[in-house]
């Protein structure tokens, strides 16, 4: 199996979407996870560019053991000595300098000549060379230049000591065919010594990983990617869809040295930190990308994975698929999840509950657990000392919000009636006034609703109780009645 280098930019380029800036500290917990995830090089950031950079790829270069820390610069010496002096402190350090070699960059944002683009490129990689001895060279929008040019241009830096060429698609302009062309034709008129070449791909046509899996198959070794694709307008080619492509197709004869099951903690500690939710169709990470929710394709699953999946999710640290229950689904997807929850139930009950999913299904576009449990005559929560058993709530413009609750303790019923500045308030306040407890409300979070107005409302929650905290949980589609529950459940958890 031939190795391919992993070259991760989400701190550096995929740090360039608008509103998505990591602190130093942000930085780091992602460079750290990178590094448990397996990728060989981490680009820290491009240090020239503000004191904020410079120190982020100060402090990573300490923070991270094994894998190659990289800064960007431009082919300007002064970059290269600032980049040089913020990886003073990485185990393994790469300079990674570079110019644009088309002729829209040479016309229009150097005004300057082909002969001079490639001075100026074989000048900074020596220049470079003399701090560390991983020199990156990258030709930007090298898929829009000619490849003869193009081939001249890395033969010069291969000369003056690089040791690897990236050859980016800067505007995803590409078609797969014809970049993985370019690489091949790299290959085969530049002698590159012990170089290797990079891709570095863009999405603004759609067609990163696409482009990135041609350049592999004809030839580079190394890819550049982000976390969940992120980069700056359409964005990167994503690491988990080169990543899954390469393991899928073993045909290929190329491995990298990705631990897998790391992928989706990661999208998920990637997503939360810039802000950027992943798309629920995102290949590989995306909310949807193991869900079924048609009948023939659920039954296809539960019969044998490989009918619709080719990845099985726990590869990637997907704990299961998800059989989403709507009201395409049929009896055998809801008689999976009927004996997840433990309900064992013969064909005519089956039967009975499947009339009546329909009906709800109807009316409600997905099915949870607790509607299951309705609707099969079952009682969520059952183990729990206390239990709402009845909410009423009057609220609304210049009325005072009211609530009365009732809740079962231990088999026993308990009824009161309070106010508050709004009905999850007033609620909250007839719990306490029926428990009696001294409880603090630390942290009171609702999860934002994205699919619809039916949907569930998902509620998190800390409070303190004697100095010590505990947290609770629910969803529902009345979120008021989520915020009680979860306040409840919160206290279920303190000891009697």
């Amino acid at each position: 199996m031939e190795k391919l280098f992993i070259f991760d930019t989400t701190l550096r380029d995929g740090e360039q979407v608008p509103g998505c800036q990591l602190n130093t500290i942000e930085k780091i917990e992602i460079a750290k996870a990178l590094e448990e995830l397996g990728v060989d090089v981490i680009e820290a950031g491009f240090p020239v560019s503000s004191p904020g950079d410079f120190n982020s790829v100060v402090e990573i270069s300490k923070a991270v053991t094994w894998p190659t820390i990289c800064a960007l610069t431009r082919a300007v010496e002064k970059d290269i000595e600032v980049a040089a002096e913020a990886l003073k402190h990485a185990k393994k350090k790469r300079i990674h300098t570079g110019i644009g070699t088309s002729d829209y960059h040479i016309r229009y944002k150097f005004n300057s000549t082909q002969e001079e683009i490639i001075k100026r490129a074989a000048a900074a990689t020596a220049y470079a060379k003399k701090f560390v001895e991983d020199v990156e060279f990258y030709a930007e929008d090298a898929g829009r230049t000619d490849n003869e040019y193009l081939a001249k241009v890395v033969q010069a830096v291969v000369n003056a000591g690089a040791t690897v060429i990236n050859i980016p698609d800067t505007t995803g302009y590409c078609l797969p065919t014809e970049y993985g062309l370019k690489i091949k034709y790299l290959l085969d008129h530049v002698d590159m010594k012990n170089a290797i070449l990079s891709t570095h791909c863009h999405q603004d046509l759609g067609m990163a990983t696409a482009n990135s899996i041609m350049g592999v198959i004809n030839g580079a070794r190394q890819v550049e990617v982000t976390i969940n694709g992120i980069g700056e307008r359409a964005g990167n080619t994503s690491l988990e869809e080169v990543v899954m492509t390469i393991k899928s197709h073993k045909e290929l004869n190329i491995e990298t040295n990705i631990n897998t099951q790391k992928i989706y903690p990661l999208s998920k500690m990637v997503s939360s930190l810039m802000n950027m939710p992943v798309q629920p169709n995102k290949a590989i990470v995306g909310r949807n990308a193991f869900a079924h929710s048609s009948g023939i394709h659920q039954d296809g699953v539960l019969k044998n994975i490989s009918t619709y999946e080719i990845i099985d999710p726990k590869e990637v640290g997907i704990n299961d698929n998800s059989i989403v229950l709507t009201a395409r689904s049929g009896r055998h997807a809801l008689k999976s999840r009927l004996n997840l929850l433990d309900i064992k139930v013969d064909a005519d009950e089956l039967s009975e509950i499947y009339e009546k999913f329909l009906n709800l299904a109807d009316r409600k576009k997905d099915i949870n657990d607790e509607d299951l449990l309705i609707l099969a005559g079952k009682e969520a929560n059952g183990t729990n000392r206390i239990k709402l058993d009845y909410l009423q709530v009057t609220s609304g413009k210049g009325v005072r919000c009211v609530a009365v609750i009732t809740l079962d303790i231990s088999s026993e019923k308990f009824t009161a009636t309070s106010f508050g500045n709004g009905p999850v308030d007033a609620a909250i306040n007839a719990v306490k006034e029926i428990l009696k407890r001294q409880v603090i409300i630390q942290e009171f979070l609702i999860q934002a609703i994205n699919k619809g107005s039916d949907d569930l409302g998902k509620v998190h929650m800390q409070v303190e109780y004697n100095g010590v905290n505990y947290y609770g949980f629910s969803a529902n589609t009345d979120i008021v009645t989520a915020s009680v529950e979860a306040f409840i459940n919160a206290i279920n958890k303190i000891p009697v």
